[in-house]
């Protein structure tokens, strides 16, 4: 995608707006923000990307009640609960995510911190630093998440992966939280065998319409090929950070801005 001086303006304004700490209040990213402990704020960032769908306020509600079942201690509860501990996660449930799915999520994380150097370790297996993107990553971590004998078949659906064409929106939500480095106190930066250019952005139903606004796109459907052709086009404006114009992008979306405009395209 050739440079527009015009869209480049318009997202790095947005950018600027959103990419600050007033944007934490109100998104799922609050939840993670609720620790100071690295390994808390992985496993709390994780869980409460899966759950994000639906309202924002339900979300956080949700992610708030689930954490408070694990005294708000999630890397020690994980590792060292018992089976009393985990009785109060069966009454656990948020839209299709239910006990079954919550049991095994626990123990597929304790199995990640025990034997694959915790979730930066499980995201980066399989990919080194010169691929263009996370791509075998993702795939990687299903298989990962999923290698335990009694993983139950129906909590595979939480998890996305580009070889089902998914845009992974979530995980990579998740990842930019993880990976991206900045001085704006939003996104967390824990992550260094990631590098922020090899992120995806993610495609949620904002961010899906203003890229298609702007000509970041030219697919119809949301999917792991949309995700990487925004991306890419996002590399017109920073090669070593595109996904930093998600806050511009889902900001777009979120003030209904091209609403009053009568045209379709940017």
């Amino acid at each position: 995608m050739k440079f527009s001086q015009a869209v480049f303006d318009l997202i790095e304004e947005k950018y600027i707006k959103f990419n600050q700490p007033g944007f934490i209040e109100d998104d799922p990213i609050s939840i993670p923000h609720m620790f100071s402990k690295k390994e808390d704020i992985e496993i709390a960032g994780f869980i409460a990307s899966i759950l994000a769908w639906g309202q924002r306020k339900t979300i956080i509600k949700k992610c708030k009640e689930l954490f408070n079942m694990m005294d708000n201690a999630p890397h020690n509860f994980i590792l060292h609960h018992s089976d009393q501990d985990l009785r109060p996660l069966l009454e656990f449930k948020h839209r299709t995510f239910n006990d079954i799915d919550t049991l095994y999520f626990i123990e597929a994380i304790k199995h990640i911190y025990t034997n694959h150097n915790g979730l930066e370790g499980a995201f980066s297996k399989g990919i080194s630093l010169t691929d263009s993107t996370i791509e075998k990553g993702l795939i990687n971590f299903k298989e990962l998440f999923f290698e335990l004998d009694f993983a139950p078949q129906r909590t595979k659906k939480h998890i996305a992966s580009p070889l089902s064409n998914s845009a992974c929106k979530r995980i990579n939500m998740y990842l930019r939280w993880m990976v991206r480095k900045d001085d704006k106190g939003v996104d967390f930066g824990l992550w260094d065998s990631i590098k922020p250019s090899q992120l995806i952005c993610p495609c949620d139903v904002h961010v899906e319409r203003t890229a298609k606004i702007l000509g970041l796109t030219q697919e119809t459907k949301p999917n792991w090929k949309m995700a990487v052709e925004i991306t890419e086009n996002l590399k017109a404006y920073d090669s070593e950070d595109p996904v930093k114009y998600d806050f511009a992008l889902f900001g777009l979306g979120i003030e209904k801005f091209f609403d009053k405009f009568e045209f379709k395209r940017f």
